[in-house]
């Protein structure tokens, strides 16, 4: 049975935020596909985001899209197409997984991960989207022709100079910060550099829109597996959108009061009451070439720390 609150929080969301099918589509792979192998039948994901609002022909034009874009590539086996994640989309999914999934770490020894641009080798056009990738990553332009970010990932910023073709075109250095962690001077860097009030507000725009869910989920008293896909749904769509606007900085350069760390902490609570739900949902709905949706991998429940699995849910018991 639908819980009455639930449906109208749903239903006031999906009124008042309108959805990119695109987008969405990806947040769904992400989040709920690619830890069970990343290929699905077109026609299931279509009954799968139905109730999202979604006609099946925007699905088809938003999937053949992002096929184009090489997120997505498609295989026919008789009247029926499947779509996969491709190499590159795995890649990029996996940067985002950290970003999401993780806790930033806690402890920063001042390291700096520097990109350096020159103008001999990188046309105007490349240099744009390998900037925009980083900005993307994090980074930020501290000089004409140079980005910086704190704690930056090696092999996530290696992984974006291969795909760009920027790997033998730039120069990567590390530097080292020298005197105090959380000087004045670096304070006020940070604050010049990374537009963080900007991050602050779009995190308490989050926990405000969230709340109201969290509290009603936490009151049910049973809940619907439809009902708690869409949460989920809406949940990620949201915190991966402003997640990814966070650049990810040292514990030691935010403020002490940051938004951040509530923001994850609710949508960790709120993941971990629909999550079970969900994936039997997922279950139901979708289908592979081979059949029945392969069972979740194990690193799906190392999310956000570790996701509780309740082993009485049917059909959620990995195997792989």
């Amino acid at each position: 049975m639908k819980n009455r609150l639930l449906g109208q929080w749903i239903e006031k969301q999906l009124a008042d935020r309108p959805l990119r099918a695109n987008s969405l589509i990806i947040t769904i792979y992400g989040d709920m596909i690619a830890p069970h192998g990343g290929t699905v039948w077109l026609g299931g994901l279509i009954r799968l985001v139905e109730p999202l609002g979604f006609h099946p022909r925007t699905v088809r034009t938003s999937v053949f899209r992002l096929s184009r874009e090489k997120w997505l590539v498609s295989e026919q086996i008789g009247r029926r197409s499947y779509y996969s994640l491709t190499a590159m989309g795995r890649r990029r999914f996996e940067h985002a997984f950290h970003r999401i999934y993780d806790d930033a770490p806690v402890a920063w020894d001042g390291d700096w991960q520097v990109v350096l641009t020159p103008g001999v080798g990188l046309t105007p056009a490349l240099r744009d989207a390998l900037r925009k990738e980083l900005l993307w990553e994090g980074y930020v332009a501290v000089a004409p022709g140079v980005l910086v970010h704190p704690s930056g990932q090696t092999e996530a910023l290696l992984d974006i100079l291969q795909i760009a073709g920027a790997h033998d075109k730039v120069v990567v250095l590390k530097a080292k910060t020298l005197g105090a962690l959380s000087s004045r001077p670096l304070k006020e860097l940070v604050d010049q550099c990374w537009n963080l009030d900007k991050v602050v507000a779009e995190y308490q725009s989050f926990i405000d829109r969230f709340r109201s869910v969290a509290r009603a989920l936490r009151g049910a008293s049973t809940l619907d597996p439809e009902q708690c896909f869409i949460i989920r749904t809406l949940l990620m769509h949201e915190f991966r959108r402003v997640q990814l606007r966070d650049p990810s900085l040292p514990r030691q350069l935010l403020p002490d009061d940051w938004q951040g760390d509530t923001a994850r902490t609710m949508c960790r609570d709120i993941y971990q009451l629909c999550w079970g739900k969900t994936e039997a949902h997922l279950m139901r709905m979708l289908e592979t070439a081979d059949g029945p949706l392969p069972r979740a991998a194990k690193s799906f429940h190392a999310r956000f720390g570790g996701i509780v699995t309740d082993e009485a849910e049917p059909g959620l018991l990995h195997t792989n």
